[in-house]
């Protein structure tokens, strides 16, 4: 069984003081001892809650709470990155963009290692494509209006936090006149692809650590279908070691009283989220069908361009037309829906490492993989 001994070693490399540690330890034995209780009363051998969020599963790994829980208690991580969950089809389109001498490439960094089919943006950058990494949307509409005889294309990968903000640059675009500046869309939207999990049979969870980020805009109402339909618990989590272990506490009470959307992480998250994200990220954006690595084709998780903005299409612009992937023996996919842990994966601390990495998991600051490979070996 778990105890707070892991929680101890680990924490010290992370910014917390005694008064911390003495709260994490105390809200530690609480969680063991309910979960040694529930799986007593109720002949369970398991639990498994799954985060969605990559904050979370770098903490979760980086505070050492997987390790310091009671051991029927699984922590699994679930499709909350959203570099992890881009497809390589995805990639293979922002390799071909950047294969192009007309075509400015514009992205977030970690993004840049992430390997496609025929190399990594990086690779490319290196063969002398253009590509530029940006802090936000609204760093590369300036890029582009200051050379106006070029084209700039920025990757629009991210959840419901990032496509409010690319939508605020595109709307800006449009207001100003800025022709030579368009996004390709890959933004996924999280509560559809918790719809497919909580329905997927080869999936086990017990109860959700929903995002802390992402909740911040969207609020609680797009979950209540976990609670309501599947009777599943759901508590959005902030980031802290406290914040994580009372969340699973939230979760365990949930269990034993019935299912709702709770919110720890109150001093940001509200159960409305943020009107005036949600408003303009609705104005620029309508919900379409998306593919996530590792799932497949989800209904209505991901955004397009509304009519009145498909001029800043980049696919549609650029002609960007799917291709087919080269299979890998990479396990990203079973990592993201919790049917394995990274170091199940052969590729795992092998062919695949922070500095070579096969699949995005390893790449991203926010993937599984690198958490484990970082904090869990």
């Amino acid at each position: 069984m778990g105890n707070g001994a892991y929680y101890n070693r680990t924490v010290k490399s992370a910014s917390v003081t005694s008064a911390d540690t003495a709260v994490v330890r105390s809200l530690l034995d609480r969680v063991n001892r309910k979960v040694d209780g529930f799986c007593r009363s109720q002949d369970r051998e398991r639990i498994s809650l799954m985060e969605v969020c990559g904050t979370h599963t770098m903490a979760i790994s980086g505070f050492g709470i997987r390790k310091a829980v009671d051991e029927r208690l699984r922590l699994l991580s679930g499709p909350g990155c959203p570099v992890c969950v881009t497809t390589q089809e995805e990639i293979d389109a922002a390799l071909g963009l950047a294969g192009r001498p007309d075509i400015v490439v514009l992205t977030f960094g970690d993004m840049m290692r992430v390997p496609g089919s025929y190399g990594s943006l990086e690779q490319a950058r290196a063969r002398g494509a253009d590509v530029r990494v940006v802090y936000s949307c609204l760093d590369g509409l300036r890029l582009a209006e200051a050379e106006p005889g070029k084209e700039f294309v920025f990757l629009g990968i991210g959840f419901e936090t990032t496509a409010p903000t690319v939508a605020a640059a595109c709307r800006t675009a449009q207001e100003s006149g800025t022709a030579n500046f368009t996004v390709l869309p890959m933004f996924k939207l999280v509560p559809p692809a918790l719809r497919y999990i909580a329905g997927a049979e080869r999936v086990e969870v017990d109860g959700f650590i929903l995002p802390g980020h992402v909740s911040t805009v969207i609020g609680t109402a797009p979950y209540l279908f976990l609670a309501d339909e599947f009777r599943m618990p759901c508590c959005v989590v902030g980031f802290e070691a406290h914040d994580i272990v009372q969340g699973i506490w939230m979760l365990l009470e949930q269990m034993e009283r019935g299912p709702e959307v709770a919110i720890q992480y109150r001093r940001s998250a509200r159960p409305d989220g943020n009107p005036d994200a949600l408003r303009l990220m609705n104005e620029v954006f309508v919900p379409c069908g998306a593919s996530w690595r590792g799932i497949g084709r989800i209904p209505g998780s991901g955004l397009g361009f509304r009519e009145g903005f498909r001029d800043f299409d980049a696919a549609l612009r650029h002609g960007v037309k799917p291709g087919r992937a080269k299979k890998t023996a990479c396990r990203c996919g079973e990592v993201m829906l919790g049917l394995i842990a990274p170091p199940d994966c052969g590729l795992f601390g092998r062919k695949c490492t922070p500095g070579n990495p096969v699949g995005p998991c390893m790449v991203s600051s926010e993937g599984a993989c690198a958490a484990y490979y970082k904090y869990e070996q």
